[in-house]
């Protein structure tokens, strides 16, 4: 067959090459400020519609050996595995084993009184009320042995819970411990071996697996934390501890295949998907948040663990992919990622380098000195401090944040800025492509 392309398609064509060209060079100038800065090594993968736009490697997979990074290095997902636990139930809820309404007491022997009204549900969206077991008091001692779900879960089931089950939602990796104990008395098989059979390998992923602290695993990055004049080797983890929650691990290029398998419906039914992605409370759906970013549906998820921070988005309109996978703990991933897919979509990204600083009157400043509340316990406080303003997020240590504009000021410390209203009522924090209006007490 001869395909004739008229000149006005190939003038399209031409147009669209240029644009990804344009788009690429920008995102290799907004990775590398971070790569320059320190803050970042590790690998990111773009794609739109399957095509990939940027596919390249940073930093090192070893530091002590010298050893670079590379597209086929495998990291750490933390809590990206989350969304592989939520199939993974669904899977079963379509095989008939389970339903997402059971309560969980009927599949967990020995659940206390407490959890008699939470569902799989509920586990699955963060609404159990089940504390989260990483922020305890003993999770340093906890994290340094081996233990299975079960008994992960016989260890935090007596804890009070922090509210009645779907009252509120509050992010809590026991629930995805109980989840993995739930697939693993379901499928008769380790939480390893179903994932491995029933997601991976529907979905072609054959650099992915449950992380081992004794096992020899090919390209496998280390993990590191930042230190003074660079980096230090993360703290130790033993790999049974995040289990269901956040023990697999993975690659960029494996990761886009399982974005196209899960919403081709390879994964799970059309049905289950859209419950998958349907937020409940708080923009959490089920292993996935689903927000509006500049507009844009985004359907993502992050995570955290010694030595390693991720992330994998994706915004469904346009079928565009953004993975970014570092070994080395920070904010990095996420900011970076919310750049990456602004900038696929023809939005302009400014470096903090590339903000210009200008001097405001302190009568001026004085307008916005006071406090904002961001959510009923997060609050941002205004200071003036010396002629400048200071900042100060609960929880957090102050930073000085300088103007651009009468009403827009910014953060050097990290990508963000701060827009007030003129008379100071409020203010809006702008930050990974979200922007979240705060009110002035």
């Amino acid at each position: 067959m001869v395909t004739r392309i008229t000149a006005f398609a190939f003038a399209v064509l031409l147009l669209t090459s240029a644009a990804y060209a344009q788009d690429t060079a920008r995102m290799e100038q907004v990775i590398q400020s971070h790569v320059s800065a320190g803050t970042f090594m590790g690998t990111v993968l773009v794609a739109r519609d399957g095509a990939v736009v940027l596919d390249k490697a940073y930093g090192m997979a070893n530091v002590e050996w010298d050893i670079p990074n590379t597209p086929a290095t495998k990291f750490r997902l933390g809590s990206v595995t989350k969304q592989f636990t939520a199939a993974a139930i669904l899977l079963l809820e379509e095989r008939g084993k389970l339903k997402l309404d059971d309560r969980v007491k009927t599949h967990l022997a020995d659940s206390p009184m407490a959890w008699d009204r939470i569902t799989v549900f509920n586990l699955l969206t963060h609404t159990a009320g089940i504390p989260n077991f990483t922020a305890s008091p003993d999770y340093a001692t906890i994290k340094l042995s081996a233990r299975s779900a079960d008994a992960a879960v016989t260890a935090f089931r007596d804890r009070p819970l922090d509210f009645g089950p779907g009252e509120q939602m509050s992010y809590s990796n026991s629930g995805y411990l109980a989840l993995g104990a739930i697939i693993e008395k379901f499928s008769r098989q380790s939480y390893e071996t179903f994932v491995t059979e029933n997601l991976f390998a529907p979905a072609g992923m054959s650099d992915s697996g449950y992380d081992s602290n004794t096992a020899i695993i090919k390209r496998r990055a280390s993990g590191y934390v930042r230190a003074p004049g660079g980096y230090a080797n993360a703290g130790y983890l033993h790999m049974s501890i995040p289990h269901a929650a956040g023990a697999l691990y993975s690659t960029t290029r494996d990761l886009l295949k399982w974005e196209q398998a899960l919403f081709a419906g390879k994964i799970v039914s059309k049905a289950s998907l859209d419950r998958m992605i349907t937020p409940f409370k708080n923009d959490y759906a089920m292993g996935l948040t689903s927000t509006l970013v500049n507009g844009r549906r985004r359907i993502a998820h992050g995570g955290g663990i010694d030595g390693f921070n991720t992330q994998l988005a994706y915004y469904p309109d346009s079928k565009t992919t953004v993975i970014v996978l570092s070994n080395v703990n920070g904010t990095v991933p996420d900011v970076l990622a919310g750049q990456l897919g602004a900038l696929m979509h023809g939005d302009s990204v400014t470096l903090t380098s590339e903000r210009k600083a200008i001097t405001l009157p302190a009568a001026r400043l004085e307008k916005y000195v006071g406090i904002y509340e961001l959510a009923p316990t997060v609050t941002i406080t205004i200071m003036l401090d010396g002629g400048n303003l200071g900042a100060q997020l609960t929880g957090q240590g102050k930073n000085a944040i300088f103007p651009q504009s009468e009403t827009l000021f910014f953060l050097k410390v990290v990508d963000a800025q701060l827009e007030f209203a003129v008379d100071g009522s409020s203010v809006v924090l702008h930050q990974s492509g979200r922007s979240t209006k705060a009110a002035r007490r």
